[in-house]
């Protein structure tokens, strides 16, 4: 996952924006050569873009997140990074077994 998702995502449950961010794992990649600033919301720097005095997009964008968490301040779901990809199911569709894998792995990451 791409630090700059998280200017796009919101919680599937709630709608609430923006998620937080906590990363395990990430990994350097090559960045593009074109570089589309976020809009909104920062999740590499962690603020509101109207609330930074500056970013380093060049920086954010030679970052993959391979294994990390989204979480919601509103109605406090959480939702797993796992091989790069976020797993932003709604409750009904989510997979307790996957869950279950997932913080049998990183739960002494995953404070409530």
């Amino acid at each position: 996952m791409k630090y700059r998702l998280s200017d796009i995502l919101a919680c599937p449950m709630c709608r609430a924006f923006p998620l937080t961010l906590e990363v395990f794992e990430r990994r350097t990649i090559q960045p593009p050569q074109k570089i589309r600033k976020c809009e909104l919301y920062c999740s590499y720097h962690g603020g509101y873009i109207s609330q930074l005095r500056e970013t380093d997009c060049h920086t954010c964008y030679s970052y993959e997140i391979s294994e990390g968490i989204l979480r919601c301040g509103s109605c406090g779901r959480w939702y797993p990074i796992t091989g790069d990809i976020p797993r932003m199911l709604p409750d009904d569709m989510r997979d307790k077994k996957l869950d279950n894998m997932f913080l049998s792995r990183w739960g002494s990451h995953v404070k409530p």
